[in-house]
């Protein structure tokens, strides 16, 4: 079946996204979205929210913007264009896998807020230095993550400054570093709500970085089943 994904466009290394979710497969058609071509969300079966920039701390009712390692400028038109990605994707029942940045913007979409450094409230180095990290993570057997995942330890890279701090109420940690960093949310909740899966990793260059990375496959294949499930629904 014919799958058109929506990967929303980033600043940083935005061309593994595609190659790691359309792989060899001429039935995935990718669109690359911002906000000048944002009514083509229209098309979407599913929706990849990318990393990237830190999103501006006044969407999570933080005045403070010089903090550790902030951007010099920040990019409020992407913030905004995003979060209404989300918002359609959550109206329209559209599956979505939001990466780093991605999940981030999905915990402050519905409600949480942000460490705007990780290292400044003391916790360990989570950032890439000419290549990513790479730390074990802990998953919460009670989780769609670890039906994805299928184990309670896993390896995975690391590029990130910042975290989640105040969970939504919508959502669950379902995975968490050794130093208590979320790193993998889902719905408390999913009756009736559209499939979601948020990494704070990078499983996009995991693939690449260590191949045949269950973790990046089984993220992989699971969204792919249901944007095809949500693809199906629209015919009928």
């Amino acid at each position: 079946m014919h799958l058109t994904i929506g990967i929303t466009d980033t600043e940083a290394r935005y061309s593994n996204y595609p190659l790691w979710i359309k792989g060899n497969d001429s039935d995935i058609e990718i669109i690359q979205l911002t906000h000048a071509n944002i009514s083509e969300l229209e098309k979407c079966d599913g929706i990849v929210l990318s990393g990237g920039i830190d999103t501006h701390p006044k969407f999570y009712k933080n005045e403070r913007i010089n903090y550790p390692l902030a951007p010099e400028e920040f990019n409020v038109v992407r913030d905004e264009f995003e979060l209404n990605v989300f918002k359609f994707a959550q109206d329209k029942n559209i599956p979505v896998l939001a990466v780093c940045r991605g999940m981030q913007l999905v915990n402050i979409a519905l409600g949480g807020d942000m460490i705007q450094d990780i290292e400044e409230i003391g916790k360990l180095d989570h950032r890439r230095h000419k290549e990513d990290g790479i730390h074990e993570i802990t998953v919460v057997k009670d989780s769609l993550f670890y039906e994805i995942v299928g184990a309670e330890k896993c390896t995975i890279n690391s590029a990130h400054h910042q975290a989640l701090n105040t969970i939504a109420n919508d959502l669950k940690v379902s995975a968490f570093s050794p130093d208590g960093i979320a790193e993998a949310t889902e719905w408390k909740n999913k009756a009736g709500k559209p499939f979601l899966i948020c990494v704070q990793f990078h499983p996009e260059r995991l693939a690449q970085q260590h191949e045949g990375s269950s973790v990046a496959h089984n993220i992989r294949e699971q969204f792919l089943k249901a944007v095809n499930q949500k693809a199906l629904n629209s015919k009928h």
